[in-house]
């Protein structure tokens, strides 16, 4: 659904698709009668009642996907089809022109407030991506998975399609506990910290050095995107009035600061990467950022919006 475009572009004119341990969702396929119908598809799942359940698949492999995939590999020949990763360079331009360089580098920012996409880069960057990215669930997630990058293996934890506000800052946890020696990067917006928000107890009481990031719109801010989109902009619960995050954190005394303009941004994450112990950034986050590109519900998987009016032509 806000995946890059050239995949998903060329997934509807694939031949074959292995599809190891995925349930077809709505949130891969887009609307089903359109999705990838010229193709040969295979499915490999441990979960037997995956397989023809929302597309049909002309084999199905019932299995570990690990022991599936070993047994596969001496069978297949090295090849590379040039013609066909080439076909992947138009789209991914597009998307740097029109969706990413508008969030990295914005220039339509209002009373200083920052794009998501920004600061994710931004404290990436700091850590010499060499960081742990924890989400929690909802614009954070989807931009952080966009934006954040890594140069090593186990570095994402996300809670992924179960949807769980909230996740974020006890797996962070967990995370920083798991591998003492990464900085951890916990990112979440308002709403789902403060479903969890309790565990800066736990932060407090062990002493766990994990970075919080709180993406702050002040919204709900995925449910607003489609009340925008596709409701009229009939904003419903989805407006939040929150505390004072950074005072509820140094009341545990965890440091914390807001930063409310992207002057502020540059040093503010610097002494957040370099602090020693546990650390809170509390960020103004622009209220009308949106996740692009999306496809919205209905559409098949390569109808793809590059902004609230534009879609993506091939």
């Amino acid at each position: 659904m806000h995946g890059n475009i050239a995949p998903n572009i060329n997934t509807n004119e694939a031949d074959v698709i292995l599809a190891v341990g995925m349930r077809f969702s709505d949130r891969v396929t887009g609307r089903l009668d359109a999705y990838a119908r010229q193709a040969k598809i295979i499915h490999i799942d441990i979960d037997e009642s995956e397989f023809n359940k929302n597309v049909r698949t002309d084999v199905h492999i019932h299995s570990d996907a690990r022991k599936a995939l070993l047994k596969l590999l001496p069978h297949i020949n090295k090849s590379s089809h040039s013609e066909w990763l080439d076909t992947f360079d138009a789209p991914r331009q597009t998307e740097e022109v029109e969706v990413m360089q508008r969030e990295l580098h914005p220039i339509d920012t209002r009373n200083g407030a920052m794009r998501m996409g920004q600061v994710i880069r931004k404290v990436s960057e700091a850590s010499n991506n060499n960081g742990i990215l924890v989400t929690d669930v909802g614009q954070n997630q989807m931009m952080s998975a966009r934006y954040f990058k890594y140069d090593y293996p186990n570095s994402v934890i996300s809670s992924g399609g179960l949807g769980t506000m909230g996740f974020c800052l006890p797996a962070a946890i967990g995370a920083k506990i798991g591998a003492p020696e990464r900085q951890v990067f916990a990112f979440m917006g308002d709403g789902g910290f403060q479903m969890t928000m309790q565990e800066l107890g736990t932060i407090m009481d062990y002493r766990i050095p994990v970075k919080i990031i709180i993406l702050n719109n002040n919204f709900l801010g995925n449910v607003r995107q489609w009340q925008e989109l596709f409701f009229n902009s009939h904003f419903m619960a989805t407006p939040l009035l929150n505390p004072d995050f950074a005072m509820v954190s140094k009341a545990y005394g965890i440091p914390a600061e807001d930063v409310n303009d992207v002057s502020e941004l540059d040093a503010a994450i610097g002494r957040m990467v370099s602090s020693d112990t546990a650390y809170m950034l509390n960020v103004n986050i622009e209220a009308e950022d949106m996740v692009f590109p999306m496809i919205a519900p209905g559409s098949a998987v390569d109808e793809i919006l590059l902004n609230r009016t534009k879609k993506y032509q091939k």
